[in-house]
């Protein structure tokens, strides 16, 4: 925004029912790149620099006011009740943004591709500005009426003459307008129709009544899309990963079926990694440059530095972090421990709460026993150390640098560095026993 633009402000349409969903979850709530689609349509708002976010809620999904309230505080809520149409939700609005003096764009909390780049070019008109967008198949959208560069009407399809009916240009639903024309106009929208609805769309006509300027500007049928099922969320993520998915190609990421790979909304991955086929990041995962993610694994809250390679069959949750050229391999999980550079854990193992230190070795089916039922502890590796495979790690514990931990060890207490601990019960040889075991259990099979 220049300095000398208007300052902006947005409202954010959320109090649908969303029962076509049939979900418990309302629906605005519902994810598309692991992100609520409530809060894609917050994030673009802020990044057109809005001074002002108000959302506009129901009463029947107080899980969406909790959600806003927790993310922008209780000066953001409006409510809606009883729904009587978008007019009248945008009226709603009114009181939370007295004494702006701006403009403001109505936005909805189910269009979730909708990026600030789409929105920006409704602000700097004096009059009423909608986004428009050319339908692949116009169908039941309302049609906007150009006369060139000028909208002239936004005709519902059910009452939109055969000439209407032929364009293609349709309605997105969202508008903007200085504020103070935007609710002096909505002051004179009636409910007068079949629904008894208050449509912010008669907007347009009163505003060319008073020699307002009404005009419209294009997005991408795409970006406008709204969700109103689960078919349809379905959709928008499909939209949503391919976005992301050429972005990264486009930025040198290698991915040789891209096509099965999943990203949340704030995945961060460095030029040169490769992600084999079917990987999933979950929010907050960051890979650097030259990584390697191989299939079949999970990545969420976890950060992998350059070189490193994870998986297959890998699980990163939260707090993980590993460094340069560090391995984690298949089947093991790795949640909030800090691996540092050349540390490896290849197989079959879980580490829970610690670290693990540089050039450090966890064999197979090493156990960082955390939990104690009630309380979580840690676990600390040091350099260098070695922990021979089947080891059960009782946290806290620490192995101290260059120490090696003996295969199938339960270690309860802090091994010194380059110590070698072995918690284990000692092995007996019993000559002859193993076939007179069997003699034994051969004849009481026969009897």
């Amino acid at each position: 925004m220049t300095p000398d633009a208007a300052p902006r402000a947005a409202i954010i349409l959320a109090a649908g029912q969303g029962t076509r969903m049939k979900s418990p979850l309302p629906k605005v709530l519902h994810p598309v790149g692991h992100r609520a689609m409530l809060d894609h349509a917050i994030d673009a708002a802020e990044a057109l620099g809005c001074e002002r976010i108000v959302v506009v809620v129901g009463t029947h999904a107080p899980q969406v006011r909790d959600h806003v309230v927790a993310r922008l505080g209780e000066a953001a809520i409006a409510v809606q009740d009883p729904p009587l149409g978008t007019g009248h939700a945008v009226r709603a609005a009114e009181a939370a943004l007295a004494g702006f003096e701006g403009e403001v764009v109505v936005t909805y909390g189910d269009v979730p591709l909708l990026k600030a780049a789409d929105i920006a070019p409704v602000f700097g008109g004096q009059g009423v500005t909608v986004i428009g967008f050319e339908a692949r198949d116009p169908g039941a959208y309302g049609r906007l009426v150009m006369e060139g560069d000028t909208l002239s009407a936004i005709t519902e399809a059910k009452e939109a003459s055969a000439e209407v009916l032929a364009l293609t240009t349709c309605n997105s639903g969202v508008m903007a307008a200085p504020a103070g024309l935007l609710f002096s106009l909505l002051g004179e929208v009636t409910n007068s129709n079949a629904k008894g609805e208050y449509y912010l769309t008669d907007v347009v006509e009163l505003a060319r009544k008073r020699g307002a300027p009404t005009r419209a500007v294009m997005a991408g049928e795409d970006a406008v899309m709204g969700v109103n099922a689960q078919a349809e969320l379905a959709q928008a993520e499909a939209l949503f990963q391919s976005v992301q998915r050429d972005a990264f190609l486009a930025a040198g990421v290698t991915m040789s079926a891209p096509e099965t790979v999943h990203f949340a909304w704030d995945t961060e991955i460095g030029a040169g990694t490769v992600i084999e086929p079917f990987v999933v990041f979950g929010p907050g995962a960051r890979v650097a440059e030259g990584a390697r993610i191989r299939s079949f694994s999970h990545l969420e809250g976890a950060s992998v530095a350059s070189g490193a390679e994870v998986g297959p069959y890998a699980r990163l949750r939260p707090g993980a972090t590993l460094g340069e050229g560090v391995k984690v391999g298949n089947f093991v999980e790795v949640k909030n421990v800090s691996m540092a550079a050349g540390a490896k854990a290849n197989h079959l193992s879980y580490l829970g709460d610690g670290s693990v230190g540089e050039g450090a070795n966890i064999g197979a089916g090493t156990i960082f026993c955390n939990y104690d039922g009630y309380n979580k502890a840690r676990t600390e590796i040091g350099a260098g150390a070695f922990v021979g495979s089947n080891s059960a790690l009782v946290a806290p514990v620490s192995i101290g640098a260059g120490a090696i931990v003996g295969s199938g060890s339960v270690i309860v207490e802090d091994v010194p560095a380059d110590a070698m601990a072995l918690g284990r019960g000692r092995q007996v040889n019993k000559p002859e026993a193993g076939a007179a075991f069997r003699a034994k259990a051969r004849a009481k099979k026969k009897s």
